[in-house]
């Protein structure tokens, strides 16, 4: 059994504090912190920053320089062992000579998957793993997910009055959450790489689904805009009703129109791509579980579903979200409201879909409830 003592975890702690810093702007690429430490002082510190640049080891290994020799490393997620878009971190770490690496957890990614730590031990540094690793691996739920599943870790956002209703029966629900909640909605945005929505959303709604920096609140003050990205917008349209003058596609940014057949009659602007995903037999949407296996394939490790309750319910029926963020206002709407989700009826309760609350929070006047399904946890 592996043993950690109080100053181990004070220097992960420190390490998992460090990867949170780039939690709106390493994706697809994992959030991961490093700390070095020779004699009970912190000697190099950092963070992985954005994918394509130097990762978490490199950092703290130049602010450690020669003092990094016969020191422990604490990082979040074990070193990488292959070449990506930079050079292996083990290497690195057997280049400055450290004595000891301590990791949160192994990395399920198959190319490492243990041979980061098997090629530090073989260079004759010691290894551990196993500190804090809950706390780690939610630190990356989106990567943990596509690399188990090969599917993206999704999270579903509804907003409804105490009587779990989202519009009036008119339609009109701008807006039933206070501006506090809006904004939050945005940095949920921010940290995900794609958001999905239904054509309902862009015609009813003239929703845009962006990252509205001005309404990032105090994330402005970390963050420059430039470093803060746009997802990619992925709007389902199976019955090709979008078209171009839609102010959706007058603001740039990749957008995936996700149709049942592709058609060329419209003109699109070039950040605009359509995708193929084929109708599923048992509805009227595409297969959902296709897109995010596309989805998946093209990188997006973490996915947003902004939508209506048909859509929403589409998703949860067929299992495949892992995680609801609800927004409950202090508002009764009454029985003729529209629902939260549209889910085909059940005969029984023990069909019902299951969930663990995580997190109850007050956001302004609103109540915000996270909770994951419980048979998709990571």
């Amino acid at each position: 059994m592996k043993t950690f003592s109080l100053q181990d975890h004070q220097f992960m702690q420190r390490a998992i504090h460090l990867a949170k810093r780039g939690h709106y702007t390493t994706s697809p690429n994992p959030r991961v912190g490093c700390v070095i430490v020779l004699n009970g002082e912190v000697i190099g510190e950092g963070f992985h920053q954005k994918a394509g640049q130097g990762h978490a080891e490199v950092h703290a290994l130049k602010q450690a320089g020669a003092k990094a020799k016969g020191a422990t490393a604490y990082v979040t997620l074990e070193p990488c062992s292959h070449f990506g878009l930079t050079p292996p971190c083990a290497e690195a770490l057997i280049k400055a000579q450290v004595g000891h690496v301590i990791a949160a957890m192994v990395d399920p990614d198959p190319r490492v998957s243990g041979r980061g730590l098997e090629r530090l031990k073989s260079a004759g540094i010691t290894t551990k793993f196993g500190l804090l690793e809950q706390d780690a691996r939610a630190l990356n739920l989106g990567f943990i997910t596509l690399m188990t599943t090969k599917l993206p870790y999704v999270r579903c956002k509804l907003a409804a009055s105490l009587d779990g209703k989202t519009a009036m029966a008119s339609g009109e629900s701008q807006w039933i959450t206070s501006p506090e909640a809006r904004e939050d909605v945005q940095r949920l945005r921010a940290q995900s790489c794609g958001i999905i929505c239904g054509a309902d959303s862009v015609i009813c709604d003239d929703a845009q689904m962006t990252v509205r920096w001005n309404s990032l609140g105090e994330l402005k003050d970390s963050y420059a805009e430039a470093d803060v990205r746009q997802p990619v917008r992925i709007i389902i349209d199976g019955k090709n009703r979008l078209t171009p003058d839609l102010a959706m596609f007058k603001t740039s940014g990749k957008i995936l129109l996700i149709r049942s057949s592709i058609e060329n009659s419209q003109t699109w602007p070039h950040f605009v791509e359509q995708v193929a995903i084929s109708q599923a037999k048992d509805s009227e949407y595409i297969d959902l579980k296709q897109l995010l296996s596309y989805l998946a394939q093209q990188g997006l490790n973490d996915v947003l579903i902004e939508s209506g309750a048909k859509l929403a319910g589409a998703f949860m029926s067929k299992d495949l979200v892992n995680e609801l963020i609800l927004y409950q206002a202090p508002k009764l709407i009454g029985s003729d409201g529209k629902s939260l989700v549209n889910m085909p009826a059940l005969l029984q309760l023990s069909d019902a879909k299951n969930l663990n609350i995580n997190d109850v929070s007050l956001v302004g006047k609103d109540i915000r409830i996270t909770a994951q399904f419980t048979d998709k946890s990571v």
